[in-house]
């Protein structure tokens, strides 16, 4: 831990959470971001996008921070067993995760939004893409740096990862989006 977290308590406790923010974070960004690909590969409207995108905001968000929590909670349980002791609370653990999920996980249909309000005449999904690869950037940096790698490696495991999921939700948009509508 950096000598100025140990003198500050809110930054000591945002260093020692910043693992589940990576997860949230990752997950947020990747199925947010695979849910607007696959809706744009079916063709979708951009309300629907935000529909879509915000029930898997919340609703998933929600769940993970939820799975987060109870495995945290179990793990102290079996820490106790041993007569270790736990430095995190579970209930940090899931809100840290869902707070990540959501923040990173509104970048890829900020846009969206922002169209339903102010029609903009751009490529919504590149602009999507272009902040969404941002995140992945930032996401990967910050994995680096709480599993002490390679900065290049976690930016480059991340963005991989990421766009490996949105072309397949794109390529699984568009062939249902075919089937469904021949």
């Amino acid at each position: 831990m950096h000598p100025e977290f140990k003198s500050n308590k809110i930054l000591a406790k945002l260093h020692l959470y910043l693992g589940e923010f990576v997860y949230g974070g990752i997950d947020g960004a990747i199925t947010t971001f695979a849910v607007v690909a696959g809706s744009v590969g079916a063709e979708l409207e951009s309300k629907i996008i935000v529909i879509l995108g915000c029930a898997n905001l919340l609703a998933d968000g929600f769940a993970m921070s939820i799975g987060a929590y109870l495995s945290a909670n179990s793990e102290k349980d079996k820490s106790k067993s041993q007569k270790k002791t736990e430095t995190k609370t579970p209930i940090f653990i899931g809100v840290f995760t869902y707070i990540s999920f959501l923040i990173m996980g509104l970048i890829p249909i900020i846009i969206y939004i922002i169209d339903l309000f102010k029609k903009l005449e751009i490529d919504l999904f590149l602009v999507a893409s272009i902040l969404t690869g941002i995140v992945f950037i930032i996401i990967g940096t910050l994995k680096s740096y709480v599993t002490n790698t390679n900065i290049l490696k976690g930016i480059l495991e991340t963005l991989i990862l990421g766009t490996i999921a949105a072309i397949v939700a794109y390529y699984v948009g568009d062939i249902l989006e075919y089937i469904i509508n021949n």
